[in-house]
């Protein structure tokens, strides 16, 4: 009996050996998750219980459990790089299986999916709508994309004119004419896009007129005036503080100017905002002109928020939400099943899978441009080596001594 006694323990130690050993063998892999031998004594037992006097049997391994403390945040140049910060896991989508880990090490495959190393792509919340900016729809979970192609452009409609009108300045002794800069007494430009994005040059003019506080304004597209009502002119008229007061006898400041044809687009709609702009005795200012039209754009670049929100960045100035990373939590994390490649799946013991946002309730946040490093301490399981060792060796020292005195049981004549 002794002899299966000190074998148990010597399959004991082995086990433990085993698990150090691949501790430290994954001690640079991102997202590995440190495990250690757990064990039990083992005792015959029979209806009555275990006499006081019966030794025991031996000793098992109860399970190998791992340890999911935080590994370091190492900081790398990849912005697809992710790591968590706290708790939770990335989801991965396997063939229509889901799969977890805490690897954040993340490419862009041909088809323009997110993937690691297995080609597993990684899930996020969808946008309701792609470029709306009203969220995400958490009850869903999609394979983030990265599209290569153009961000479509955006036609001008609205645009925001915030100058200051010198209260000093008479009006011109000529009719107007925007090719006479003396009929005029100030102008400025900003660049309007089409439907399809292409630029269009919008020069308005300023002129006084002989009523105090009351300016005229002309809008001229490529050089082609732009008429509101079938009038020319839109009238500014401003109050004894200097602020706008109406804008074409609008009282809101904004004007909307006639539908402006555009070869091969749709024709330009344009609403112009005065309501800022004012009339003080200072010079002729331009303050801020703001359009909300742009042209065409090619992918830039991405960046990903600590709440894990994927932003594709184009060359023309604009920014689209492409969706918000999932971070998985279960209630009894040490239930997963280890899968291989720092992958891990639910099981009946884990507990049914929470999916959520980083940030949120209580999920870590995300760090673009890092990875989560081993949470293995090299120090540690080299004294653990250590305790493993002596462990094998007394288990060997005791089959050795059970076997010296068996033999001397044998030659007893």
């Amino acid at each position: 009996m002794a002899f299966q006694t000190a074998l148990s323990g010597l399959n004991a130690a082995s086990t433990d050996l085993s698990v150090t050993g691949n501790n430290i063998a994954n001690a640079s892999t991102n997202g590995f998750k440190q495990s250690r031998s757990e064990f039990a004594d083992v005792y015959a037992t029979n209806l009555q219980g275990v006499s006081a006097t019966t030794p025991g049997s031996g000793v098992r391994v109860t399970r190998v459990a791992q340890q999911f403390g935080q590994g370091n945040v190492d900081f790398t140049n990849n912005n697809l790089d992710l790591a968590i910060n706290g708790t939770g896991f990335f989801v991965l989508a396997n063939d229509g299986a889901l799969e977890y880990s805490r690897a954040g090490a993340y490419n862009i495959d041909r088809e323009g999916f997110v993937v690691n190393h297995k080609s597993q792509r990684l899930q996020v919340f969808p946008p309701v709508a792609v470029g709306s900016g009203t969220g995400f729809n958490t009850g869903a979970l999609s394979d983030l994309q990265i599209s290569t192609t153009e961000a479509p452009p955006q036609g001008t409609s609205d645009a925001i004119v915030n100058v200051n009108l010198d209260a000093s300045e008479t009006e011109p002794a000529v009719p107007f004419d925007p090719s006479n800069a003396g009929s005029f007494n100030h102008s400025t430009s900003l660049t309007l896009y089409d439907s399809l994005g292409t630029q269009h040059t919008g020069t308005l003019y300023f002129r006084a007129t002989a009523t105090d506080n009351q300016w005229d304004t002309f809008l001229y597209v490529d050089g082609a005036n732009a008429p509101v009502g079938g009038g020319q002119s839109v009238p500014l008229v401003y109050g004894t503080d200097g602020s706008l007061t109406t804008a074409n006898a609008d009282a809101t400041g904004s004007v909307t100017y006639d539908a402006f044809p555009i070869a091969g687009a749709d024709d330009l709609d344009l609403t112009v905002d005065f309501s800022s702009s004012t009339q003080f005795g200072s010079g002729f200012g331009v303050n801020n002109l703001v359009q909300n039209g742009f042209a065409s754009g090619k992918l830039n670049g991405l960046d990903i928020s600590q709440t894990g929100v994927v932003f594709a960045r184009f060359t023309n100035g604009q920014s689209q939400e492409l969706g918000q990373v999932i971070l998985a939590k279960f209630p009894n994390e040490q239930g997963l099943s280890a899968l291989g490649d720092t992958n891990w799946g639910e099981t009946f013991g884990s507990g049914d899978v929470n999916f959520g946002a980083a940030g949120s309730s209580d999920f870590g946040t995300l760090q673009s441009g890092a990875l989560e490093a081993s949470n293995v301490d090299i120090s540690q399981q080299l004294v653990n080596l250590i305790i493993a060792q002596r462990n094998f060796q007394a288990n060997a020292q005791a089959i050795t001594t059970e076997d010296t005195v068996t033999q001397t049981i044998i030659n007893i004549r």
